[in-house]
């Protein structure tokens, strides 16, 4: 299946376009992270052996336990969503919102991964995601989760989460970006830029200085939908 553009509307009316990750770059980000991990396990396995003799593979199956289970959960929600394999092709996984993946999906996505390998090679999950209009593998679809191009995030993706706060009053579409762009861009600038933009808003937020800064994060954080 080609990549495909996926555009989404969050219910304060920001539209997202998140592209979504084909089936063959998929593929090959999966092919990598199972060499990384066969290669870890191999070397793993041969240092307790050496080491602890035929109690050592006790620990050789931990590690791959913690390698085929755990590694890909600690990954998408402790490393921007990305596995090593995936950062290699330019991947990422995000809920289908496109806000950042959070533990619970993570965790329904990759436990799925054993519906999705039937019934050998992903031939189950290669097929649904060749039907899926995002490419989405039964995983994705029940975890509401979307793997897509990490070069394209959508707008609003990096504002610092924080706890939402809806809008005092209504903004145009152009004047909701400008407040997500400030929100998403903030962290890059010195606090005394910060706060001198942060202010110029204060008919919005009726605040100045570090708690304009937090006010409008908080409005951002609203308009994406976060809560």
């Amino acid at each position: 299946m080609l990549d495909t553009v996926r555009e989404i509307e969050t219910p304060e009316g920001v539209s997202l376009r998140l592209r979504a990750a084909g089936a063959f770059g998929r593929a090959q980000a999966w092919l990598l992270d199972t060499l990384l991990r066969f290669v870890v396990f191999c070397v793993g396995l041969g240092i307790f052996s050496a080491i602890l003799g035929r109690g050592g593979v006790g620990l050789g199956m931990l590690l791959m336990f913690t390698l085929m289970w755990v590694y890909n959960v600690v990954c998408e929600v402790w490393f921007h969503g990305q596995t090593l394999g995936k950062r290699a092709l330019g991947l990422r996984v995000v809920s289908a919102d496109g806000t950042p993946v959070t533990l619970l999906p993570s965790v329904v996505r990759n436990l799925l991964r054993v519906v999705d390998a039937l019934p050998g090679i992903y031939g189950v999950g290669l097929v649904t995601s060749m039907i899926d209009p995002s490419a989405r593998r039964i995983g994705d679809i029940v975890a509401g989760t979307l793997v897509i191009h990490a070069d394209d995030l959508p707008a609003g993706s990096k504002v610092p989460m924080a706890p939402a706060q809806p809008l005092p009053l209504p903004l145009d579409q152009d004047e909701q970006a400008a407040v997500i762009e400030f929100a998403e861009r903030s962290p890059q600038l010195t606090p005394e830029r910060q706060e001198e933009l942060a202010d110029i808003l204060y008919p919005l937020t009726g605040r100045e200085g570090t708690a304009a800064v937090t006010q409008i994060t908080a409005y951002a954080n609203g308009l994406l939908g976060r809560p």
